[in-house]
């Protein structure tokens, strides 16, 4: 952990000492959210994220780009049981404080390709959950935070177009690379989220 957090800081060092341009900019966008190790019985959720950037061009092709962004993230399962009309329904809600360092190619003028490490800070969890049966129907609505992991830590792939020098759109997935928690059934969870963006560069 704290190897990666001082090869980023010096990354963006460098960058920053060897920059031809520094721009400052804000970003927000929708998030796609499956779990994989979970199991089939748990299905994506639409969340969002928020936050800035700052594009440090280290020449016209090539570019690094720190973001600091609020991410809310989670999945939906549901599980039926065959006797006692049994049913159980959950969806969980986490919010991230996500910190990428994005290396950014322009492959042709204002297409680029960009792939980079990312941080995630686990800020908090909710689990909204409901279960009948034949003894009726319970719900609730609990703080889930101290089951999950609070550090993520993880890789980004993605690619991005600028439609003028301030607007852009980018498309990225991101992959964690460490386990965030365990399912029920004792099975390491990962996050694995695609999220599209639009960005404005002041």
């Amino acid at each position: 952990m704290k190897k990666l957090m001082l090869t980023a800081v010096a990354v963006i060092t460098f960058a920053f000492s060897n920059a031809q341009e520094t721009r400052i900019g804000i970003k927000g966008g929708v998030n796609l959210t499956s779990i994989n190790g979970y199991g089939t019985q748990s299905t994506s959720r639409v969340g969002f994220q928020v936050g800035g950037f700052a594009e440090i061009k280290i020449s016209d092709k090539f570019a690094i780009q720190p973001e600091l962004l609020l991410s809310t993230q989670g999945r939906c399962t549901e599980i039926s049981g065959s006797g006692f009309g049994f049913r159980s329904k959950e969806k969980s809600s986490l919010v991230y404080l996500n910190i990428p360092v994005m290396a950014k190619f322009y492959v042709v003028d204002k297409f680029s390709i960009e792939a980079g490490p990312q941080i995630r800070f686990l800020l908090g969890a909710k689990s909204k959950w409901e279960v009948t049966s034949e003894n009726g129907t319970f719900s609730g609505n609990d703080d889930v935070k101290s089951s999950y992991d609070d550090l993520d830590l993880g890789v980004n792939l993605g690619a991005g177009y600028d439609f003028t020098k301030d607007l852009s759109v980018g498309f990225r997935y991101n992959l964690s690379l460490t386990s965030y928690g365990k399912s029920l059934d004792g099975n390491k969870i990962y996050n694995s989220v695609y999220l599209l963006s639009v960005g404005y560069k002041f």
